[in-house]
């Protein structure tokens, strides 16, 4: 059997593509990486922010709001994941869906909206009797966003 040069780059280039189609999480480059919605450069590990589409592409945002902003008029269909930092676990991201959230002005955010993630209602809870404010679900922090 004959083997074609065409034949040999499918081979090479197949799993490429596949590889570069993954649905999972980018890691963000802090102090080089710039939002996708504003612009800023990403360095605050307790306020970032991530989406990756179902096609495989990561948009990184330097706060919550940013990504809130940037989805009021994009469709929610195109994304596979939400992705958060929480603020006990600074870099780490977590599902945006399952965090809790917190408005407080005692916990300043990058874009000045006082919203932060935490992993777990509890520390949103604990977080909320240090520092004051509201703290909010995934569905009510996006509905507070779209209005």
């Amino acid at each position: 059997m004959k083997v074609t040069r065409s034949y040999i780059a499918i081979i090479i280039l197949t799993p490429l593509l596949i590889a570069s189609c993954a649905v999972e999480p980018v890691a963000i480059a802090y102090g080089t990486d710039a939002c996708h919605f504003c612009r800023m450069t990403i360095v605050d590990k307790q306020h970032a922010s991530e989406i990756v589409t179902k096609k495989g592409k990561a948009h990184k945002f330097d706060a919550v709001e940013c990504m809130l902003n940037y989805m009021k008029d994009k469709e929610d269909q195109s994304i596979a994941l939400f992705l958060v930092n929480g603020y006990t676990e600074p870099g780490q991201l977590i599902d945006a869906t399952a965090a809790t959230y917190l408005v407080s002005e005692g916990i300043p955010s990058p874009m000045g909206q006082y919203l932060t993630a935490f992993e777990t209602e509890m520390e949103a809870v604990e977080a909320q009797e240090k520092h004051g404010g509201q703290h909010y679900s995934w569905q009510e922090i996006r509905n507070r966003f779209k209005n």
